[in-house]
């Protein structure tokens, strides 16, 4: 997406690119093995959507502080080390429009460079102070307890969308909320700017989140640059499957019974459940909730200082939106 000041924009192009180099040094190695594969998921790419997070929180401050660009890539090592083992755990084929790293070589080494990932984020945010260190600790610990409550699903008399939004609140959008936090406190700003932009980037989290699994469904794999229907593939619930199990009614019979069977490794019922799914009311109902928790990450916003980055971020929440089409 544009942003809406063309020197902010020019500023956070030009932090990207330094963050990019941070990523490319910080995946560096001797062991030949490790070193392409941590290169790898570098290499490929990404929105780097958490890195801009922290570049516009830090507008609200000194942007020129010396933390913000190390924190930016710590943040998307750590991001890009929760991909390598989600893979994994997902089975998942392609990634960023790319063989996953578990695909290119195998688990083991996939989970492996993972780790080093997680290890080379640690060390950047060493730098930055006790408190960094602190709360990337809180915030894996987070990531981790999320990925154990998909992992396991919502326990007896638990309701399946009130867990399903615990999950990603907890593995998604908590370093989504850190990438905010950090941009603001390491830019020196204010602690009302902290205290507003840390639940505003959680709730923006959120509604990134639903509008990367509605995407998951709607899009195809060349607009997504993943395999369309991996999590229903994987019988891994999101909210358009969630809701069209809470709100099917007699005509949903075939895809009540599909979803009901977990994982759709045959390709023939796989398609079956995904084009069913594609034309369900739950479909829109999963973009109303993205709607109503992009807005309430918008009355965060809204009591920012009123300066460019501001407007960006109001801007960040129409476009997820947009995104789901």
């Amino acid at each position: 997406m544009e942003l809406p000041d063309a020197a902010l924009a020019a500023h956070v192009v030009e932090g990207l690119a330094q963050v990019e180099d941070g990523m490319r040094e910080a995946a560096r190695v001797e062991h030949d093995l490790l070193a392409q594969t941590a290169a790898y998921g570098v290499g490929a790419g990404g929105k780097r959507f958490r890195a801009t997070l922290v570049l516009l929180a830090a507008q609200f401050g000194n942007p020129r502080d010396p933390r913000i660009l190390p924190a930016a890539v710590a943040i998307e090592l750590t991001h890009l080390a929760t991909l390598y083992h989600d893979d994994v755990m997902d089975e998942a084929a392609v990634r960023r429009g790319l063989p996953s790293a578990n695909a290119r070589w195998d688990n083991s080494v996939a989970i492996l460079a993972g780790d080093f990932l997680f290890a080379r984020a640690s060390l950047v945010l060493a730098d930055l102070g006790p408190d960094a260190v602190r709360i990337q600790a809180e915030t894996f610990a987070r990531l981790v307890a999320g990925q154990i409550a998909e992992t396991i699903g919502p326990q007896p008399g638990e309701d399946p969308l009130k867990h399903y939004l615990g999950v990603i609140t907890e593995k998604t959008a908590s370093l989504i909320a850190t990438s905010g936090r950090f941009g603001a406190m390491f830019s020196g700003a204010p602690e009302s700017v902290t205290a507003h932009i840390t639940p505003a980037c959680e709730a923006l989290g959120i509604a990134y989140q639903l509008c990367d699994d509605i995407l998951d469904v709607a899009s195809e794999s060349e607009q997504s640059g993943k395999t369309p229907g991996t999590d229903l593939r994987e019988g891994v619930p999101t909210l358009p499957t969630v809701h069209a199990l809470r709100s099917a009614g007699p005509g949903d019979a075939r895809l009540v019974e599909l979803l009901s069977r977990g994982e759709l490794t045959d390709p023939a019922l796989h398609a079956e459940a995904l084009a069913l799914l594609r034309a369900h009311p739950a479909m829109e109902m999963a973009r109303s909730d993205t709607r109503r928790w992009a807005e309430r990450a918008r009355s965060e916003i809204l009591a920012l200082p009123d300066v460019p980055a501001r407007a960006a971020f109001e801007a960040l929440c129409a476009y997820v939106v947009e995104r789901t089409g």
